[in-house]
């Protein structure tokens, strides 16, 4: 068969829909300054759909260093990577920066998080070690894992005592190889917005041997008393061994970092081939992620107005009987029951008539029956964006329970 047929006939699940669904449901555009309220398609909506968690994307003294970089370097200064011509001053500065806030002795950057989190797995472990890992990470932490050559064991999802089972088989594969073992979880989920069990996990730690990696993107900037993330949340970020965040989500830029003691950093730093064979993190970008860093080190007013939305949008749909599951985090999911048809009908309306953007999730990334709209709270959210909307899902819920949402969907 030709390569090409091949592939032509397989759209995958979300590739069927492409025909009728590309531009508004998947891969819709959206327009306008960075903020709680965006345009679609040339109407304003009120956006729960960007990760801009603290408000940064937007901030006029971010958009000041990040105009005033561009100018001063462009975006190709600095040619090369890191290790043969792309390093500069800042660039260490960024990682020693990052290091002290998330307290640990050192951090490497990385270009992109989903690169970054992937080739590091790839270079920490070879066919004799073992890796474990939470069922429901993230796809780039399954991107990692399917490149290794060695024996892996996923857990139920935060079930220490499933994690534990998966140890002890691990623990007598590395007894024949010689290898070790690394457990990977994530500080936020971020579909349903559970914190990992990274407390319960690391308390395995006096029974078996193994390293720990965190995927903290949606608690970097968010959760703890400085915003150190999920470890400094659950008091176990020192039994962290390496700690990795993008610059994606709270900070509202590109790019991301792995974190550790300077043993591990040092040999990420030499061996992830995503970085020595990639150019180096722009000028701009770097400079930017140090003002981010710097606003978000000085103050809690970005996090501490970021959950005080929060705790108004999920009480407020507590309050109205909605299924917001066991998030305890940011990330705030809405389920909801109904067919593939009913779900898009319910968000072409929530878009067309009450102004509201959220993303919504179907089978199979949830079960079939299951509508999940997940909204992302920030702190350029108002009380008016959260009381317009709390008013919306109470009357497309109605309409759905009603059987509204029945008929043919409108896509256009």
């Amino acid at each position: 068969m030709d390569l090409f047929e091949k592939i032509n006939n397989n759209t995958s699940s979300l590739g069927q829909y492409a025909d009728e669904a590309e531009g508004y449901y998947i891969f819709p555009k959206l327009t306008g300054e960075l903020s709680s309220r965006m345009y679609f398609r040339d109407k304003e909506v009120i956006c729960w759909s960007i990760n801009n968690y603290l408000g940064l994307g937007n901030h006029p003294e971010v958009r000041k260093v990040d105009g005033d970089a561009a100018a001063k370097w462009g975006l190709a200064y600095p040619m090369g990577s890191r290790m043969m011509s792309g390093n500069t001053e800042l660039h260490d500065q960024l990682e020693r920066e990052l290091a002290e806030f998330v307290q640990k002795e050192a951090a490497v950057l990385v270009n992109f998080g989903y690169q970054g989190i992937m080739s590091s797995i790839d270079c920490m472990v070879d066919r004799h070690d073992v890796i474990v890992y939470d069922k429901d990470c993230h796809a780039c932490i399954f991107d990692g894992i399917r490149m290794h050559l060695g024996k892996r064991f996923a857990f139920n999802h935060n079930d220490a005592e499933d994690a534990e089972k998966c140890l002890i088989r691990a623990q007598k594969v590395v007894e024949k190889t010689g290898g070790g073992i690394l457990l990977i979880s994530e500080g936020v989920f971020g579909m349903r917005g559970q914190q990992g069990i990274l407390k319960e996990l690391v308390a395995l730690k006096k029974k078996y041997n193994f390293r720990f990696m965190v995927d903290d993107a949606h608690g970097f900037g968010t959760l703890g008393k400085t915003g150190a993330g999920a470890g400094e949340e659950q008091g176990v970020q020192d039994e962290i061994d390496v700690y990795f965040a993008t610059f994606a989500k709270s900070m509202a830029s590109v790019g991301a970092f792995l974190a550790g003691n300077k043993e591990i950093v040092r040999f990420l730093k030499y061996n992830m081939r995503s970085q020595i064979f990639a150019k180096s993190l722009a000028m701009p970008v770097v400079e930017g992620a140090l003002k981010r860093l710097d606003m978000i080190r000085k103050s809690t007013e970005y996090k501490d107005k970021l959950w005080e939305n929060v705790r108004m949008l999920q009480s407020g749909l507590k309050e109205r009987g909605f299924d917001l599951g066991v998030t305890n985090s940011c990330v705030t999911p809405v389920f909801m029951h109904g067919t593939v048809r009913e779900s898009t009908q319910l968000v072409y309306d929530l878009r067309e008539n009450y102004g509201i953007f959220c993303s919504i999730v179907v089978y199979p990334v949830v079960p079939k029956g299951v509508i999940l709209l997940r909204l992302i709270p920030s702190a350029a959210h108002t009380k008016e964006d959260i009381d317009i909307t709390l008013k919306a899902f109470s009357e497309v819920s109605e309409k759905l329970k009603a059987g509204a949402y029945q008929s043919e969907v409108v896509l256009r």
